[in-house]
This record gives C-alpha cells, structure tokens and sequence, in this order.
C-alpha cells in the first residue's frame, strides 16, 4: 500500500510527461489526478489504521554500497510519515482536480499536470525517507519540480526570473544541509536515521576545533540542518524567493504553500527532533528565527495589494509559528499547525485563484471590489478560509476553526516554555496575530465588500467558478472546519502519546532546559534502546525525574504539559495568555473594518503622504534591494571581469586567439610573396644567391 501511494504519482507524471501527445489533455489530467485521488484514500486509511504504530520499513532496492557507506532505498512509516501522507496526497489531489478548471485554456497541459505528479512525488520521497541521503534526494526532487512549475509560463521574463531566484536561494540552504549531512556521516558513519538517533546520547559532548574556538558537533549539525530548512520554508533571510513563485499559476501557489516545498523544513526538524534535543543552542536559533519570520512577514503582508501575495507573506509568517514552535520543543504542535495550515491555506489560494479567473487574471486588489454577489460560492468559501487562518473561536472551549485550536495552542506554549527565547516566541506570535487578522480581512473586504473598482469590460466577464474548481473546495472548507477540533486530541492533547508513538521528541514543556539537563533529554523510544548507550547516559538519565523509560513514553507532567510538545491545561495558565490571540484577532477585525469599509477613503490618504514607515513595510523592507546591491550587483561585475577581462583579454587574447592570431598573420605575410610571376621568383633567387656569396666570401677572409 505504502509504495502505491508514493509511486502512483510518479507514474502519473511520467504518463503525462511522455506520452501527453497520444493520450492528449483530458487524458493526462484523468490520469493523473485519478492517481493522486487513489493516493490521497490510501493515505488516510493508513493515517486511520497506523497511528502509534512502531515504525516499519520497506525497502524499495538496494541504491548505494560503497565501503562502510550503505543507503538502501527504503520507505520509513511511522506517525509523522503519515500525517505528511495525508496532507501532500489530500492537498495535492485537490489541487490536481482543481486545476482541470483552472488550466483548462492552456495549450501545455499534459506539461503541467506531469510537473505537478513530479512535484507530490518528490515531497513523497521526502517524507518517506528512511535516511538523510534520501530525505536529500527528495528535498532536491521538490526543488527541481517548484523551478519547473514556477517557470512554467516561460515566455514571461517575470516567471523565469522568479524560477532561478527560487532556485538560487534555495540552493544557498541546501548548501547548509549537504554540510550537515556530510558531517552526520562524519561523526555517527552512518546517514540512517535509526542508527544515528541511538548514537546521539552517546555523541552529546563531542566538540571540534574551528579556527581555533572549540565548538560543540551536534550543534553544528543542527544548525547546519537548520540551514537548509530556513531556505526550504522560507524563514527570515532565505524568504525572498517565496512572494515570487506568485508568477507559477495558482494551483502551484497552493501546492507550493500549503502541502509541499515550504513544509519540508518544519518536517525535517521535527524528523530530526532528537538530534535537536541535545543541542539546545541550536533550538533557541529556531525559536528566534522562527519567530522573527512569523513577525516580519506579517508586517510585510499588511500593506501588499496582489492577493496572491498577501496570502505568500501570510504562509511565510504561519512557518515562523510552527518553527518556533519546534524550538520550544513542542514538535506536536509544529505539526499540528502544519497539518491545519495545509487545509486552510490551500483553500486561501485556490479561492484567489477563482478570483483571479473571474477578473480575467487582474490580480491587484485595488482594482477588485464588491465581489460578494457575483462569486457567491468563492466569496463564502474565501470567509471560512480567512476564519480558519485568524483563528476565530471561543477561548476555554474546543469551539473554533482549525487556526483556533493549532496556533493559539502554539502560542500558549511558547508562553508555557518559560525562556526568555519562548517569552520572545510568545510577544512576536501574539502581535504577528494581530496583523495576520487585519491583513486578512482587508484581502476580504478589498476583494468581495465595498464599490466596483474594476472596468466595465472586466465586470462584464465575471463569473463564478465551475464545479470542477468548486467541489474540490468543498473537501478543503471541511478541513478549516474540523481539522483543529478533530484531531487537537490526536495530536498535542490526551491521546497524543499514543498517537505519535516513536516518531517525534517527547519533552516536559515546563521545564528549563539547560545544559545540565542535555543528557537527561527524553528520546523517543528506537534511542532509548541504543545499545551504545555509554553507562554514564544511563545512570545520567536515571537522576533526572523527566527521563522516558526504555521503550516507553513520558507521562504528562505537573504543569500540565502533555510529553508529546502541545497538550496544556488552561488552567495552568494565565486568563490573559489564552485571551490574548482572540482578543488581537477580533482587534484586528475591527480595524480592517474601519479602514476598508467604514472609512474606505483613509488607505489612500495614507499611501499618499509617503510615510517612511508605511514605504518600509510596503518595500519589503528593502530586502531585495539590499541583497541586490550586496550580492547581485558584485557577483554580476565579478562576472563581467572574469568574461570581459578574465576569458577575454587574457585567456583567449594570450591563448588561443593570440597564438591563431599571429599564425594568421605570419600566413598572410607569406602568401603576399607567392604572386604567381616567373621574374619575381627569379629576383628572390637572385637575391638568395647573392646573401649565400656574400656569406661565403666574409667567411673566407
């Protein structure tokens, strides 16, 4: 079963890719989205039947043997692989049957639909990895396919600029993690993730020298790790690529943001959780970046008028949430924001996209308006989609949207963490839901509320979306709808450890952590059982009260914080901490509200005075400007040098050109004297002769 899900797209792409000629557009669409449809079933039955299961393997086929370095190709299934399971195949068939509407005028079709497959296939690889050099093969799979699906209109310089920077920025990461790779193989001699999470506790004080300073391993393999996982998702610093992959076509976006390229970093940190448990460093830089990203990106989102891009700065700064939720040591809430995101961020998209069809491709909101009416069935779908996001719900009670129970439940925690890293995590996340909420509903009110500021030509051609893009709609509003209150149990709460089992950290959220403490971290159970195990770890971990006991779980804690990173008890915290998003959601609301409807007139006013804050903000905060004068701009003259100067001038000037150069001369030269007349070779003869008597007469004297 577990190989058919992840094959099926494969051959779906290849079915399409290749042969998209003879079975034409309608046959490659059928295949493939009846692929991924088949994918995506088998998917939640192995999510329903699976859950706390021990892990299993399946070895695909032998893929490398050379010396002590041996990769098999092998799917690993635990928990954690099948969460992604469901949500790559479920995002990704709707965003296949989607697209048979959306795509339906392109003449590439059998193109497009073969990338998508490649793209889920890759992602399936990703999170079926049973090693790190596989969970690579399919990181670098995902990058090759985004490239390919955000340049797909390759006639538009926009759309091939956005595909290279993506590609480019994303290789600045991925340089980070082939680094950490290399150094897991270096330090555990083996690339396996079994053997290398029972190696940890034995490797936890390994140091290193680097220019002098000592410098602790496991750190620096996080870090590094933590590297390509920045570029992946798109965190603070390697976000830049992201607003740009808007040139793709829409289901891209949806595919791109919701299921698949900028989940893979959230996924390989929770993947990697006990490496990161014995480098507490290394969590406190996620925590921070984390929420620096969840911060920064909301600000950005606040004054963006492409509708597509306010959602990307909005996925942006939802990453931030599940990464510093991670910092925090609370894995199952990263995962769980990620598994409620899925749903409601594809739907965002997917809505934009129907907005964007019916507006004859206009994507500048400022140029929308009064919508409501005539895209009833989008407009309703758009408010579920932007409830689910701002987390609207009822404090003290399960009753709310997806948003509500995944990232309230992620903020309370980093409050819960009780590190001055965690209070930080705390205050950015509360303030980044305060302008996610305003940004939100100004997109809604922009977008569906207020006057027609379309033209006449334009508003003529509206319609609402056919059912082949709504229905697949209808499955992603169900999920904004239950996925938080359905599975908050599941996931961080009273079932959670028997629902993750072996796969992702265990750790009192109450506790400081601190480097005293590092050997006493909780593993999951495959570490605890390390035969290498020195003696010191084991009569180490006995000391301390919050040690797991082989091959079993920790219980819930005093301070109400379930092992498995998310469950809390609102009664161990303050009114205030679990008030506070609902109250800067609703806060939120009622600005947008007074600026976008009732005093429509005040956004343009205050775009006019050119505020340096508001130009700021609107600016991206001048980062692709300042990358472009720090790093474009020099390496485009280092590369004018080295052409004009460097393989120009010197190589080809004093090499092949210079030496073909002077032959050519030099023949030209010779051929002048060949004229063909019988009396100027006899000259040169006479001549000669005259030079060799000449000769022999000095020589004589």
């Amino acid at each position: 079963m577990y190989s058919a899900i992840v094959f099926l797209p494969l051959a779906g792409a290849i079915i399409a890719g290749f042969f998209g000629r003879a079975i034409g557009p309608r046959g490659s669409e059928v295949v493939t989205s009846g692929f991924l449809i088949i994918s995506a079933i088998l998917s939640c039955i192995a999510f329903a039947q699976g859950s706390g299961e021990s892990a299993q393997v399946v070895t695909v086929l032998p893929w490398i043997e050379s010396g002590t370095f041996v990769v098999d190709w092998s799917l690993r299934i635990d928990a954690l692989t099948r969460v992604m399971l469901v949500v790559v195949t479920v995002v990704s068939s709707v965003v296949h049957v989607y697209s048979i509407g959306y795509m339906s005028h392109d003449p590439h079709r059998p193109r497009f639909f073969a990338y998508l497959s490649l793209f889920t296939f890759a992602m399936l690889m990703l999170v079926t990895s049973n090693n790190f050099l596989q969970l690579f093969f399919g990181w670098e799979g995902v990058g090759l396919a985004s490239y390919l699906l955000i340049g797909f209109w390759y006639k538009r310089a926009s759309a091939n600029a956005a595909a290279i920077k993506a590609f480019v920025v994303n290789r600045v990461g991925d340089f980070g993690f082939a680094l950490g790779i290399m150094a897991i193989y270096f330090v555990f001699d083996t690339v396996d993730f079994t053997a290398v999470f029972q190696a940890v506790p034995s490797k936890a004080d390994e140091t290193f020298m680097f220019l002098g300073f000592e410098v602790h391993m496991l750190t620096t393999i996080c870090l590094l790790l933590f590297m390509g996982a920045m570029g992946k998702s798109a965190q603070f610093l390697l976000h830049t690529w992201l607003p740009d992959a808007m040139e793709g076509p829409t289901p891209v976006s949806a595919l791109i943001h919701a299921a698949t390229m900028v989940t893979a970093g959230v996924f390989l940190v929770c993947r990697a959780s006990p490496m990161f448990e014995y480098a507490p460093d290394a969590l406190m830089v996620v925590t921070v970046v984390g929420a620096t990203t969840a911060f920064f990106a909301a600000t950005i989102g606040l004054f963006q008028n492409d509708i597509k891009r306010v959602i990307a700065y909005s996925t942006c700064s939802q990453l931030g949430y599940m990464f510093f939720a991670a910092g925090v040591s609370a894995y199952g809430a990263a995962m769980f924001h990620l598994f409620t995101h899925a749903f409601f961020k594809a739907l965002l998209f997917l809505c934009a996209g129907s907005v964007i069809h019916a507006m004859s491709d206009e994507q500048d909101m400022r140029k929308m308006g009064g919508l409501q009416t005539m895209l009833p069935f989008t407009w309703f779908f758009m408010l579920i989609g932007t409830l689910a996001l701002t987390g609207v719900g009822i404090p003290f009670t399960q009753i709310g949207f997806a948003g509500f129970a995944s990232k309230d439940a992620v903020i309370e925690l980093a409050y819960a963490a009780g590190t001055n890293v965690g209070m930080y995590a705390f205050i950015m996340g509360v303030v980044a839901a305060l302008m996610t909420s305003f940004y939100s509903w100004r997109l809604v009110f922009m977008t569906f509320h207020g006057p027609h500021r379309a033209s006449n030509d334009v508003l003529k051609k509206v319609h609402e979306s056919g059912s082949v893009m709504l229905i697949p709609l209808v499955v992603l509003v169900a999920g904004s709808i239950v996925a938080g209150y359905g599975f908050k149990d599941a996931f961080i709460g009273k079932k959670s450890e028997s629902f993750w089992g072996e796969s992702i950290y265990v750790r009192d959220h109450g506790a400081h952590h601190s480097k005293a403490d590092d050997h006493a971290a909780p593993m999951p159970a495959e570490a605890h059982g390390a035969a290498d195990a020195s003696e010191a770890h084991a009569a180490d971990a006995a000391e301390h009260s919050d040690v797991v006991d082989h091959g079993a779980t920790p219980d819930a804690h005093a301070d109400g914080h379930d092992a498995h990173g998310g469950g809390h008890d609102h009664h161990d915290l303050p009114a205030w901490v679990i008030m506070a998003p609902v109250v800067v959601t609703v806060f939120g609301f009622m600005i947008a509200w007074y600026f976008y409807i009732t005093r429509p007139d005040l956004p343009a006013k205050i775009a006019a005075r050119r505020n340096p804050i508001y130009l700021f903000l609107y600016n991206k905060w001048y980062f692709d400007e300042l990358y472009d004068f720090i790093f474009v701009r020099p390496a485009r003259w280092l590369g004018r040098v080295l052409w004009k100067q460097g393989d120009g001038w010197l190589i080809d000037g004093f090499g092949p050109d210079g030496v073909s150069a002077r032959v050519l001369d030099t023949t030209r030269r010779v051929i002048q004297l060949q004229t063909g007349y019988i009396y100027h070779y006899a000259f040169a003869m006479l001549i000669g002769v005259a030079i060799l008597t000449t000769l022999f007469a000095v020589r004589a004297f």
